[in-house]
């Protein structure tokens, strides 16, 4: 970011380095003559007013107009002097051809053109001489073509030259506006326009501004690099500018010129009201070829758009009909993903990513939007989706409403048709519970622990220390909430609670069926012997959630889930 600060640094550089510094200074206002410019080329005066014109509709030409005499550019110690030039210039295409290449303001060690070329190189190099350290010739271009082999960065740009058209820094035509000097405009360069360039060297550094003439100069400059010219700026240099056409062609002019190694403020001299303009006229950009062009180009861009519009606004209705959204959607988190996005997120459902499966479903590793999640796919015949999909939507909607730091985060859901349902879960990096439970044979898990403290009738003990050291909890509260635990994790899957089940009797202390309601309590033991038979094939006699549920066992009524969650 370009501050006021590097302004104010450059100014107080500049200045004092010009007070210790003599040297030339000149202005021309519309005054160019043939005695006060040289003129190499094909560059002319023409008045009036007299202006310099640098190139005409001549293919392949260079134009240079130059000071007539060579000036001192460096110190008697060879260090470089500091200069501040402004100039008023108009690039304008003719009618019916294309436009190109461009000019550049240069410093040069000699005024003849026999070692330059045309075209891309501006009047200022050729082929073989191009990036020689030798050459000592110092530019700052203004290109209306993108160069590949001069990594131009566009076909309007500005930029620093030192011994090569390879510019050392180089920016978009523009300038910065705006209160805090953020706010860029392109400039087109050879639009006809008449623009003013600034450029200020200080002997390490130099800025290169410009904005439309009769503007003024804005405060933050478009180039602004540190820059070291010594063995480039020597004692005598010619200063002005060169311009090249080739196959393209254009009008190069620049209308007024000020240059002083000793004056900061030189371009305030500048007369930038009322100057010639040479914009070409409606009629001519009308029936232009680049005009012509151009509405085609936009009528192909429309009718582009309009398809696009049309296959987005057909596509959003297929997937409407294909899947409705659902009422409590708009009230509830999580929402449906996209099923496309699910399949690519498990690299279609593939085996190398399933990490568990039971009963009709299967879980799945994957990665959505950059985060790994627990994909459970629930596959199902279209006669058991029938009911089964209105049962699932109920329980995805009270998992969306569930929020607490030891339950797994539903992330999302999805469906494909009714015979596919879809849950997304947040990804356990250590796995789940039931791991612990199936997997694990050498070491005694949580699950294992706290059914032999259940069976001691000692399952508080199963509370965490920090918890117990705080001394504030409620025994009933906690042997409700490991027992809900235990049964949710059941190895039978017919005794385990269903989610639904769970966060209502979280929510409410009670479970409503059948039209009524029915308070149950875990505080009752519930004795291993009753829950977890041992020996073989004992698993074929474990009760049911209900059998437990309309056990006598559950007779007292419990705190409600808030108080679980707070600890009250």
């Amino acid at each position: 970011m370009f501050s006021k600060v590097s302004i104010l640094l450059f100014s107080l550089a500049s200045l004092l380095l010009f007070r210790s510094t003599t040297g030339i200074e000149f202005i021309y206002n519309s005054n160019f003559t043939t005695t006060n410019t040289l003129l190499l080329d094909n560059a002319t005066v023409k008045s009036p007013p007299s202006i310099l014109t640098l190139t005409n509709q001549t293919t392949f030409s260079i134009g240079r107009g130059l000071y007539p005499s060579r000036i001192n550019a460096s110190s008697s110690s060879a260090s470089p002097l500091p200069f501040a030039t402004s100039f008023i210039f108009s690039m304008a295409p003719f009618k019916h051809l294309s436009p190109g290449h461009g000019f550049a303001f240069v410093f040069l060690p000699f005024s003849e053109t026999s070692a330059a070329s045309s075209s891309q190189h501006l009047g200022l190099f050729n082929f073989t001489n191009n990036g020689d350290p030798n050459s000592r010739i110092f530019a700052v271009e203004f290109d209306v073509f993108a160069n590949q082999e001069f990594n131009d960065i566009n076909d309007n740009h500005v930029g620093v030259d030192v011994n090569s058209l390879t510019s050392v820094a180089s920016e978009t035509a523009g300038f910065y506006g705006g209160r805090d000097g953020q706010r860029f405009t392109e400039l087109k360069l050879n639009s006809g326009e008449n623009y003013q360039a600034w450029i200020e060297f200080n002997g390490s550094a130099i800025n290169v501004t410009m904005a439309r003439a009769s503007s003024r100069k804005p405060i933050r400059p478009l180039i602004s690099i540190p820059l070291n010219l010594t063995g480039v700026l020597l004692d005598d240099m010619f200063v002005g500018f060169t311009a090249s056409t080739g196959q393209l062609v254009q009008s190069h002019r620049i209308l007024s010129w000020s240059f002083s190694n000793s004056n900061f403020s030189i371009g305030d001299a500048l007369i930038t009201r009322n100057l010639p303009s040479f914009k070409l006229s409606g009629d001519s950009v009308l029936k232009s070829k680049g005009f012509i062009a151009g509405v085609s180009s936009g009528v192909v861009l429309l009718v582009s758009v309009i398809g696009l519009l049309c296959f987005y606004v057909v596509r959003r209705r297929r997937q409407r009909l294909e899947g409705d959204v659902e009422d409590w959607e708009t009230e509830y988190w999580p929402h449906r993903v996209q099923y496309k996005d699910v399949l690519e997120a498990t690299k279609g459902f593939s085996d190398e990513n399933m990490i568990g499966y039971g009963g009709n479903s299967k879980v799945y590793r994957g990665v959505l939007e950059g985060k790994e999640v627990a994909v459970k796919r629930i596959m199902m015949s279209p006669r058991e989706s029938v009911g089964a999909t209105s049962e699932f939507l109920a329980e995805v909607s009270s998992l969306g409403r569930l929020r607490h730091k030891n339950i797994v985060g539903l992330k999302g859901w999805s469906k494909k048709g009714g015979e596919s349902l879809i849950l997304i879960y947040e990804y356990m990096e250590n796995g789940s519970v039931d791991k612990r439970i199936f997997d694990c044979n050498e070491i005694e898990g949580i699950v294992e622990w706290i059914w032999g403290l259940m069976e001691k009738d000692k399952v508080v003990d199963g509370l965490d220390e920090r918890i117990k050291a705080n001394g504030v909890f409620v025994v009933e509260e906690v042997e409700m909430a490991l027992r809900i635990g235990l049964l949710c994790v059941h190895p039978d899957p017919r005794v385990r609670p269903k989610m639904r089940q769970v966060v209502q009797i979280l929510e409410q202390g009670r479970l409503v069926e059948d039209g009524g309601e029915r308070e149950i309590s875990l505080l009752e033991r519930v004795k291993s012997s009753y829950l977890l038979e041992t020996g073989e094939g004992s698993r074929q006699q474990h009760p049911t959630f209900q059998d437990v549920w309309n056990s006598s066992s559950y007779s007292n009524s419990f705190q409600t889930y808030d108080s679980i969650l707070h600890g009250r």
